[in-house]
This record gives C-alpha cells, sequence and structure tokens, in this order.
C-alpha cells in the first residue's frame, strides 16, 4: 500500500502480476447458512507477510473518503479493469456511507493496475487523477466511480468513454483529453504502483486497515475469532506489530464490517 517512497517509474514483473491475479481471481465470495461471510477458494492465497509492508504515508493530495483520524483507514490499492476490485469499490462505497459518515472508518485509494492482464487499467487510472487535478477530491471520486460503474472489467471499457465520464461529472473536456494525452499522471500511478508492491500486493484488490491505535489482547482475539469463523483466514493477517490489518481479496461487506465492530469490542 515505507515513507518517504521513491517517486521513480516502476514495472511489476508480469509473472508475479499474473500469479498474483490467478490468487485474488481465484477467490469468491458467498454466505453459508448462519449468514457467515465465507471466503470460497480454487486455490488458497498465500498469505502475505507484513511485517516490513507498511502503505507510504498519507499525503495531503491522496484521495481520501472520510476523517483520517478514524479509529481504522483503510488504504486500497486497486485496479479498474478488475472485476473483483469493482464489486469491492460497491462494498466501500456502502461501508463509507454508514461507517465513514459515524466517523468509524476513513478509505484511501490508491492505483495497482495490473499490466500483465488489464493493459487498459493505467491509462483509467491516470484519467481519474487528470480529473482531481481538474476539480479537486470530489471529482476523482466521481470519475472513478464512473469507470467502475461502466467497465465490466477485464480490459471491456472503450477509452473514448472516458472523456464523457469527465464531462458527466461535470470536467471542462478539452482540458482533460489535454491532460490524459500528455501522460503527465503516469508518474503518480507509478509511484503508487511501487508502494503497493512494498506494501505487498501481489493482486487485487489489496487492502490495508491502518489502526490508529494499537489492538488490545482482547481486540486482537476478537478479531481473530471473528476472521476464524467466517472461513476468512486465508485472507486477513494481523501484523506483527499489531497496528494494521491486511486484507488479501474483495472481501464481502459483512467481514469489513465484522473486522471493524470487533476492533471496537
Amino acid at each position: 500500500m515505507t515513507h518517504n517512497q521513491e517517486q521513480s517509474v516502476y514495472y511489476v514483473p508480469g509473472a508475479i502480476i499474473l500469479a498474483g491475479v490467478i490468487i485474488a481471481g481465484a477467490v469468491y465470495f458467498s454466505n453459508k447458512g448462519s449468514g457467515e461471510p465465507v471466503a470460497q477458494k480454487a486455490n488458497t492465497p498465500a498469505k502475505t507477510t507484513v511485517s516490513a509492508g507498511i502503505p507510504s504515508k498519507i499525503l495531503e493530495s491522496e484521495h481520501v473518503l472520510g476523517n483520517l483520524n478514524a479509529p481504522v483507514t483503510i488504504i486500497e490499492y486497486s485496479d479498474t479493469e478488475c472485476p473483483f476490485c469493482k464489486r469491492h469499490q460497491t462494498s466501500m462505497n456502502t461501508l463509507m456511507d454508514t461507517y465513514g459518515k459515524d466517523g468509524k472508518v476513513a478509505w484511501v485509494y490508491r492505483h495497482f493496475p495490473l499490466d500483465a492482464l488489464h493493459s487498459k487499467a493505467r491509462k483509467e487510472a491516470e484519467a481519474t487523477e487528470c480529473a482531481a487535478e481538474l476539480g479537486g477530491n470530489t471529482k476523482f471520486w466521481a470519475m472513478i466511480n464512473a469507470i467502475y460503474t461502466n467497465t465490466p472489467g477485464n480490459n471491456g471499457l472503450d477509452a473514448a468513454q472516458l472523456p464523457i465520464f469527465a464531462k458527466q461529472v461535470g470536467l471542462d473536456v478539452s482540458k482533460f483529453n489535454t491532460c490524459l494525452s500528455s501522460g503527465k499522471m503516469a508518474a503518480t500511478v507509478d509511484a503508487q504502483a511501487k508502494d503497493g508492491a512494498k506494501a505487498g500486493a501481489r493482486g487485487t484488490p489489496y487492502s490495508v486497515m491502518m489502526l490508529k491505535n494499537t489492538l488490545s489482547k482482547s481486540q486482537e482475539s476478537a478479531v481473530t475469532s471473528f476472521v476464524t469463523q467466517s472461513g476468512l483466514t486465508a485472507n486477513v493477517t494481523i501484523s506483527s506489530d499489531k497496528n494494521r490489518i491486511v486484507l488479501n481479496g474483495a472481501l464481502p461487506l459483512a467481514a469489513i464490517t465484522g473486522i471493524i465492530d470487533a476492533i471496537e469490542k
């Protein structure tokens, strides 16, 4: 998702990306009769080692929903052409409509385009950054939601739609096209992708819950119990310092809220 990250161009090796996406893409979610969220897997995702995988410091220029003083800040690394990310976007928007408004959660979105599978995702990410440059944080969120809403995923969005979305969210289309064609936002996307890799991302979506306070023993026990009972142990990892929780894949909304509720106990 390491402070003072270098801003050089980063390209994730295709083999690593492909392996990560196979892992992420193999995970889909359903519910038991008991109503508990369960991860059903064709392949078991490798547990992420997070003792050194720390997202970079959140900057004022980043895209944030909610109050960063909230008990939980979720830093998400995502790919606009990933079908699982499309599902996760819906869950996160719903989460912010409730837990965000209550001041319990903040959401930071960062780009992690999987170039080996989704060649269009990087330019779409740049489009959202152009929206931010032209219209601020509000336009960023409007643009990225427009992309997720309209793309069928897996490189299915026609790039000609991007200026149409820009107009729909209230941007100057001429300025938007100039920004996008210039490639000036490529470095921003590259830097976030590099940061995601250092934070442990190998597939998408990959999220890190940054905790305002270190988990107590009782909180850790509550989170662990919920995760175990929900069948999500392969997708959720508590860091060794108890300051963050990694969510690997598109967890159901009930799973995300369940972990947050367990932290509050």
